[in-house]
């Protein structure tokens, strides 16, 4: 029996890509957001896991290629342990079940809103240290909190102990400052829960959102068109969704977070440059960001997280490659955030950056986020020790392309 429905999993989705055209989109990762009872729990890692692969499996049969499998919990200071080498004793444990299981693990918030702890960095440095699958970040504003100094100052530690304490700074990969950021995102490292077991769809969709658009597409009947033709992809998706609502107990469908995630080849920089006629940065792009945003907040779905456009240098091919070319730069990047989204993500940086440098930043990014309703921003900095601007950084991580170090003057 086993057998047999391997070879249904395997031999089933290519008779749907052969009655269907392909769709350009893939799910990047189905999330389940849950409730650990304390720091010992690991029974409801299990649940989750299981529930997760039973999710997967929906989604398989119906043709989709899924990349990633996801866990978040509650926020980590809720029940985390008074000293690190007990936390960390307990995140080892986990982090070998997620080794296990092939699954992503974020751990939420380590510190409270608005709140400074010398020992925010050296947790951090711990985590990146001795597990490979733990997703961790601090808040550095919200609705009820405003911009919070506190927050930000142990955010600038943190991100700079992991640079200096991890081989190329790669281990900022797992940790971002979170600037307004909800519960039920499913995108790492800002996830985490809140309240009942859910979960949440995260997508891989910049080759579909390429489709549908054409140059100077730049009128309301465009936005139009782009926004059907979504709505016709991202609504089966939804529909599996609540088909796994229904059919197993114990989670509950939150939503899709509409942002087009990139991949090494599925590129949100070249969508955005079918639509503007010009390369990423040039005159143009900020109108292109703004429009392709416009649309990801209108899709007929329930939308959950970001919902905006991502724009993770190091994640994508072609923003790296105009990055290179010197056609925008860091804080050109923050104010296409300003009409988009997600922040600054995967952003090389010197390693001779300062502190102060870095608190600027993320109280731009903290300020830009209250600035407009439902924005959510966040900041993965890599920060490259020993290295200046024009260094070609890169990296073992299959998900990262290369990239020069970006110029912060």
């Amino acid at each position: 029996m086993k057998i047999i429905t391997q070879l249904i999993l395997i031999f089933f989705p290519l008779l749907i890509h052969a009655q269907y055209p392909e769709s350009g989109i893939k799910i990047r990762t189905i999330t389940a957001g849950i409730n650990l009872e304390d720091i010992n729990d690991t029974e409801s890692i299990d649940k989750a896991v299981e529930f997760l692969n039973n999710a997967r499996e929906k989604y398989t049969l119906a043709g989709y290629e899924v990349q990633t499998i996801r866990i978040a919990t509650q926020n980590f200071h809720l029940y985390a342990e008074s000293t690190i080498t007990a936390n960390i004793i307990f995140l080892k444990k986990i982090d070998d079940l997620a080794k296990k299981y092939n699954v992503e693990i974020s751990i939420g918030q380590i510190l409270p809103p608005d709140t400074y702890s010398q020992e925010a960095s050296l947790l951090a440095i711990k985590i990146i240290n001795n597990t490979e699958r733990i997703n961790f970040s601090i808040p550095i504003s919200s609705k009820e909190s405003g911009v919070m100094p506190k927050s930000i100052q142990a955010a600038s530690e943190t991100i700079m102990a992991i640079a200096q304490n991890s081989e190329r700074g790669i281990g900022n990969f797992r940790f971002t400052a979170s600037a307004n950021v909800p519960p039920g995102t499913p995108f790492f490292p800002a996830a985490y829960h809140e309240g009942e077991n859910n979960f949440s769809i995260g997508l891989e969709s910049p080759n579909a959102l390429k489709r549908s658009l054409s140059k100077g597409w730049f009128d309301e009947k465009s936005k139009e068109i782009l926004k059907n033709d979504l709505d016709s992809l991202f609504k089966p998706i939804e529909n599996i969704a609540i088909d796994i609502d229904e059919t197993f107990d114990g989670y509950n469908y939150y939503g899709i977070d509409t942002s087009p995630a990139p991949g090494l080849d599925a590129s949100i920089g070249e969508a955005i440059e079918e639509l503007s006629g010009a390369p990423f940065g040039e005159p143009s792009t900020l109108r292109a960001c703004s429009m392709i945003t416009d649309v990801l907040k209108t899709v007929n779905v329930k939308r959950c997280g970001y919902s905006g456009l991502m724009l993770p240098v190091l994640e994508d091919k072609t923003l790296a490659k105009r990055a290179m070319e010197g056609r925008y730069d860091v804080h050109e990047l923050l104010l296409y955030s300003a009409v988009s989204g997600t922040g600054l993500d995967v952003v090389p940086l010197p390693g001779n950056i300062s502190m102060e440098q870095i608190s600027g930043l993320l109280h731009d990014i903290a300020a830009l986020s209250l600035k407009y309703e439902d924005k959510a921003l966040s900041a993965r900095l890599f920060i490259v020790p020993g290295k200046d601007k024009g260094y070609y950084f890169y990296s073992d991580n299959p998900y990262l392309t290369g990239c020069t170090i970006m110029n912060l003057d």
